[in-house]
């Protein structure tokens, strides 16, 4: 487990005074690195390199993101988009913190991988610890890559379709190498391109 850090940028701010209204700030991250770890990684492979967490909440637009060193990361978290969330602020500041912690341990191919794949990876494990916003909806985007939600839920029904651990998998091909689309044929016998073409099909309305 890396060591965890707070700075707060303005702690009189209403988002801020939500944040600790809402969550205890090291149990929140405690908890964040468990639910990336358990959905990316088994003991045997989880990577520890990473070995302090900076938290930094303060005034910025947009929502979060992640940046730092292969040891040392920094998550900087909008104060403005918790005062936004004010009616479930709870479970979006855990989902907000569970999908940028993906982000500090998750593999991406050198640089080179897509960054809706990515986005999509970090999505999918916030889907699957039950932190999904109710605007997310499943079927949605007109690519396989679009990112976020709309790739979170295509790896879910990925998962679904080829077994247990696929995107454990995807995410262990990113690992020291560089991108190839070839790793969806050769972990499902199937390209990228007909898995979302056979996701579109389960997925859309009847009748459409």
């Amino acid at each position: 487990m890396p060591n965890f850090e707070l700075r707060v940028e303005d702690v009189s701010h209403p988002g801020a005074q939500l944040f600790f209204d809402n969550v205890r700030p090291a149990d929140a991250l405690r908890d964040a690195v468990i639910s990336t770890c358990s959905w990316l990684y088994t003991l045997r492979d989880v990577p520890t390199n990473v070995q302090n967490v900076l938290l930094v909440i303060r005034p910025m637009p947009g929502v979060a993101y992640t940046t730092g060193s292969r040891t040392h990361k920094e998550i900087h978290f909008s104060v403005n988009h918790i005062q936004n969330s004010a009616s479930r602020a709870r479970e979006e500041i855990l989902g907000v913190l569970t999908h940028e912690m993906v982000h500090c341990f998750q593999y991406n191919a050198r640089g080179t991988c897509p960054g809706g794949l990515i986005e999509g990876i970090a999505d999918w494990v916030r889907l699957n610890v039950g932190l999904a916003p109710p605007h997310w909806k499943r079927g949605k985007g007109d690519k396989w890559d679009a990112g976020y939600d709309a790739t979170a839920f295509f790896l879910a029904w990925m998962e679904e379709q080829c077994g247990k651990g696929t995107i454990y998998q995807l995410n262990a091909a990113l690992n020291d190498r560089t991108y190839q689309e070839s790793i969806f044929y050769d972990l499902t016998g199937s390209s990228v391109h007909e898995l979302w073409r056979l996701y579109k099909l389960a997925t859309a309305p009847e009748g459409s």
